[in-house]
């Protein structure tokens, strides 16, 4: 397209609508300090790529939801800077938005109304929004997050999970280029979770961009194509998922009867942080001078250890959580 062209459509100056790279965020140094100097992010340079599902990990505290803020230009950073699909924020916000799909903090909604008058309003309050095709556009919506029977139903009766489902319904009203989710599946049944993995998946086929906040790691490593793990304001590590858990380490693992003696064995020949349970003994390979496993295996057999089962586990985007921050997670809600 010519500048001319772009310039026109977009209603920018010339150059200011940026690149089109292969990034749909982009951070260089973002950082928020807030009043009486407690710091919220810290130079955070982040990188997701357009078309990937983005999953973005951190206990809480660790500045996931003042990240999001500031890209979607609710806050200001103290300093650094971010782009949006290609522009900057929150400089241009009134274009950047419109493109964007944004569930922050769990949906704002009006108790006394239904969910689809909720939408309603919402779809009103949009100028581009076209009136003549809302009411279909309102169905789809309420239809694509499961909550079409519910539709008339007064939002103050909604439980937590369809109140989520609502604000979801209410981020894909029109088509996005950019879907920001902040703990999309919370207050969700299992099956819930189930559809609203599967409705990512399905956004995420036809090109949307879906950036996902979340604090269950079984939940990113299921739907997310990249990561970004955060911790006390700082980002530890980004990369794709199989990149992430590829780089830590797996676990042994050990099935005997004869568990403590196995236990003792191991950890004579440098295996660190075992556990035993029911008739498992599992524990970290040292990074350093790692043990053949087939001597291990030998050694046990010599401690006249009844070996039933044993290998080491894939190493899963848990394990390199903890690699990363040294601290616990919660896995699965």
């Amino acid at each position: 397209m010519r500048r001319g062209a772009a310039t026109a459509r977009t209603g920018l100056p010339a150059g200011a609508e940026g690149e089109e790279g292969e990034e749909a965020i982009t951070t260089r140094g973002l950082t928020k300090r807030y009043r009486g100097g407690q710091l919220a992010v810290h130079a955070l340079d982040l990188v997701v790529p357009r078309g990937s599902v983005f999953g973005f990990l951190g206990p809480n505290g660790s500045g996931k939801t003042t990240t999001i803020r500031m890209l979607m230009g609710l806050i200001a950073p103290t300093s650094g800077s971010a782009r949006v699909l290609g522009r900057p924020m929150p400089r241009f916000e009134r274009d950047v938005l419109p493109e964007v799909g944004a569930l922050i903090e769990g949906p704002a909604l009006y108790g006394f109304l239904s969910g689809r008058d909720n939408l309603v309003r919402l779809d009103s309050a949009d100028p581009t929004a076209d009136p003549r095709t809302r009411s279909a556009r309102v169905a789809a919506a309420l239809d694509r997050v499961g909550l079409a029977t519910a539709a008339r139903k007064k939002a103050r009766a909604y439980s937590l999970g369809m109140k989520q489902r609502l604000g979801l319904a209410a981020a894909l009203l029109r088509p996005r280029r950019l879907l920001v989710l902040d703990e999309p599946t919370n207050g969700l049944d299992p099956q819930g979770m189930r559809e609203i993995r599967s409705l990512v998946r399905e956004l995420a086929s036809d090109g949307t961009t879906v950036f996902l906040s979340s604090h269950l790691l079984d939940e990113i490593e299921q739907v997310c194509t990249h990561a970004a793990v955060m911790a006390r304001g700082r980002l530890l590590q980004q990369g794709s998922v199989a990149d992430l858990s590829a780089g830590a380490r797996g676990r042994l693992v050990v099935t005997t009867p004869d568990t403590t003696v196995a236990a003792r064995v191991l950890g004579a020949h440098g295996v660190t942080g075992i556990a035993v349970a029911g008739g498992r003994v599992t524990g970290d390979l040292p990074q350093s001078e790692v043990p053949d496993l087939a001597d291990l295996n030998a050694a046990l057999v010599r401690a006249d250890v009844r070996v039933r089962g044993f290998g080491a586990e894939r190493a899963s985007l848990e394990d390199a959580f903890v690699a990363l921050t040294g601290e616990g997670f919660d896995v699965a809600g």
